[in-house]
């Protein structure tokens, strides 16, 4: 059972997190119910919520979108209707009827999809599906929100009568306006409207001479509004008509009531299920601007964020359009202590911060912009001392709240704590306030809580050195610009460069020199030592790096010589090849020019045929010869060839075999398992293990973290449930 203060809630800003997810809702009630969330208090319920998220943020990247879930606030109506003999108007039946469709559609589509989305579906399966009170309010109320004229017998029968008796309203108010018009007794405008009744514009001196009913009169009192006498009559009808309109409608609509209120539990349960949806939208939306995840949740005391964001600083830079530092950072039995120190501004809080943040977000159910790689356990505390706690109305002094802050931490502090503190141990005399630091941690180390602290006592950092399980980390600088590089360093203290920030923000270097000279010189010392190490550790790393980079271009650049090289060499091959059949065609050349010679001088053609037949007789001989002596080679090869051939295929054939008849025994000896999202599986005869992420009919997505693989349901075999 966790256990979280409004202290922590507010040290962490964990109000904001809670307003960007409201912010992100749809419905009112779902806004309200944002702010609202908390820890949860079993570890059953916080994963149910977790992966119902996280199978909400997965339908932004599917085909498979979640219907609209937003509605109207009934809980007024609902109330009123719960109340006896009470009804309710027209717009709140229209209002409950599309309630009812909306979770009905939702019902339907988590039903249809529920491979998918599993864990919103066994939610949705706990709602009733009823199409009773979408039906009873059709039959009486429209898509207009008005009543429908079919609503009863009665209602058919009063619109009907007062249709008529408008139709004579119009016409007996059309014949007035045409004989006093014909009299000159109307003004220029002829008629107008007075309390929703047409009225003729009668000049002053002549409202006498028409018959009718004065219903007021212009400003300066020129015009008459007068209604006939004729129309007045029928108006009267129209009114009582209207009258009974209404009794009918009110005792339609009494008798709806009726018929819902019975309902009024599963009108409270349909709104609880859409705004338990809306949430669960906000936190996926939240989730998705954020870049976050669903990190495995285990048994074993470890946690460990893997470039992980603080999702305030995320948005805000998001926003400026600046770039946000991530951390990695792990705590763990061997390891459950971390003190950081280094100097100010470098990002000791922040760090400090985006634990606690991310641990309190995922204890309430809120995905983490972590590496899909990161894992954690759940805490029963998260405790927190970060910034200035001077409090003005307890008339305390910031070391006096620090103090205070740590007698509850000392009562609460456990094997399952995780307390963070920001400058542990400032607000006093540094000999004392040190002293008494290092005996809360110590404190806090033997009772095997789980903590971050950050600091710039050097006998807290010389203290974290000779626990075994804690450690130093510094937030590292560069040793040239003294500028901050955001980047957490496990292992080792970090100085605070008092000396050297002072230097580059244009402190005299003579006062800087008077300075040391008032400290102990082991102080100094310690710090320079502890600077100068930071200062090689950065240097090897740039060092580390850029041998990294030329190994990188030595490797590109070997291989494109190779690849050179053997492009050279087959040029060269071809060229041989192409010299050597040159060089016989030549030969051929200069032996056809020396009988060609001969000829040309002896006339001899029994010589000139003799010496050509003989140069052809020797060329077919060559490659008679070569002929014969290849296919002889040839054969010979064939033969080995194919019995090794044979061989082989025969030995492949029994590997099979003998592969198959195991295969199916293990199939046999195998209990069958459906495979589902989530599971770890590999490939079957394969060694990596693999994630299934999504599951499309026969085949599936495998996740292998480096990479993704689509592959047969029937080519896997299952390995740990999720």
């Amino acid at each position: 059972m966790i256990s979280i203060t409004d202290k922590t809630l507010q040290d962490l800003e964990f109000k904001t997190v809670l307003q960007t997810i409201s912010d992100r809702c749809t419905t009112e009630i779902g806004k309200e119910k944002a702010l609202l969330i908390v820890p949860f208090k079993d570890k059953e319920t916080l994963l149910t919520s977790l992966q119902q998220t996280s199978e909400y943020l997965s339908s932004f990247t599917n085909n498979n979108a979640i219907p609209n879930h937003g509605f109207d606030n009934l809980t007024h109506d609902i109330k009123f209707l719960n109340i006896e003999d009470s009804f309710l108007e027209v717009g709140s039946f229209r209002k409950i009827a599309t309630l009812s469709e909306t979770v009905n559609q939702l019902l339907v589509f988590l039903k249809k999809f529920q491979e998918y989305y599993p864990r919103l579906h066994a939610q949705a399966s706990q709602v009733e599906y009823t199409k009773y009170l979408i039906q009873k309010i059709d039959e009486v109320v429209d898509k207009y929100g008005e009543i429908k004229d079919n609503a009863s017998p009665d209602l058919i029968n009063i619109r009907r009568d007062m249709n008529v008796v408008r139709g004579k309203v119009n016409q007996s108010f059309g014949q007035a306006l045409s004989q006093y018009n014909g009299l000159g007794y109307l003004d220029e405008i002829k008629e107008s409207i007075v309390e929703n009744r047409r009225v003729l514009a009668v000049m002053a001196m002549y409202r006498r001479k028409v018959k009718g009913s004065i219903l007021g009169s212009s400003k300066t009192g020129s015009i008459a509004y007068i209604e006939p006498e004729a129309t007045l009559r029928y108006s009267r009808e129209l009114h009582n008509l209207e009258y009974e309109e209404r009794e009918e409608i009110t005792r339609i609509l009494k008798k709806l009531s009726n018929d819902i209120r019975p309902f009024i539990d599963l009108l409270y349960q349909y709104q609880d299920f859409l705004s338990s949806m809306d949430v669960t939208a906000g936190k996926a939306k939240y989730a998705y601007k954020i870049n976050a995840i669903l990190p495995q949740i285990i048994e074993e005391k470890r946690l460990y964020f893997r470039e992980a964001f603080h999702p305030i600083l995320f948005l805000n830079n998001l926003e400026k359009k600046e770039k946000t530092y991530p951390q990695t950072i792990e705590l763990q039995n061997e390891n459950r202590i971390i003190v950081i120190s280094g100097p100010n501004a470098g990002g000791k809080t922040i760090s400090l911060k985006t634990v606690g943040l991310l641990q309190l977000m995922l204890q309430c159910g809120i995905l983490i912009p972590v590496h899909e790689r990161s894992e954690t356990f759940l805490f029963d505390r998260i405790l927190t001392d970060i910034g200035d706690n001077q409090s003005i109305e307890n008339h305390l002094s910031t070391y006096s709240y620090r103090l205070k802050n740590m007698n509850y931490f000392l009562k609460k502090c456990n094997a399952k704590t995780l307390f963070l503190i920001d400058e542990f141990g400032t607000g006093s005399d540094p000999e004392l306030g040190g002293a008494l630091a290092e005996t809360f941690l110590e404190e806090f180390y033997h009772r095997e809580a789980f903590g971050i602290i950050t600091t710039h006592y050097s006998n807290l950092k010389i203290l974290a050195n000779e626990l075994p399980y804690a450690s130093n980390a510094n937030m590292l600088f560069d040793e040239k610009s003294l500028e901050p590089m955001y980047k957490l360093l496990l292992g080792q203290a970090g100085s605070s460069f008092t000396f050297e920030v002072a230097q580059k923000n244009g402190i005299p270097y003579g006062l800087i020199n008077r300075a040391k000279k008032k400290i102990e010189g082991g102080k100094v010392r310690f710090d320079k030592t502890i600077a100068t190490l930071q200062k090689e550790r950065s240097k090897l790393e740039k060092t580390s790096l850029n041998l990294k980079e030329e190994e990188s271009k030595a490797r590109e650049e070997s291989k494109k010589m190779e690849t050179i090289n053997h492009k050279i060499q087959e040029k060269l091959e071809r060229y041989q090849e192409l010299y050597d059949a040159n060089q016989r065609l030549i030969y051929m050349g200069q032996k056809l020019d020396d009988i060609s010679e001969k000829y040309f001088n002896n006339k001899d053609k029994k010589t000139l045929i003799g010496e050509f037949l003989k140069i052809v007789e020797i060329e077919n001989s060559k490659r008679k010869k070569t002929s014969v002596k290849e296919k002889k080679e040839q054969e010979v090869i064939q033969k080995i060839v194919i019995e090794e051939v044979k061989v082989k295929v025969e030995a492949i054939r029994q590997v099979k075999k003998e592969k198959k008849i195991k295969a199916q025994k293990a199939a046999a000896e195998k209990p069958i398992v459906v495979l589902k999202v989530g599971d770890r599986v590999r490939m079957i005869d394969g060694k990596a293990v693999g994630t299934i992420d999504k599951i499309e009919k026969d085949k599936a997505v495998v996740n292998y973290g480096i990479f993704t693989s689509k592959v047969s349901l029937d080519g896997l075999e299952y390995v740990q449930a999720k």
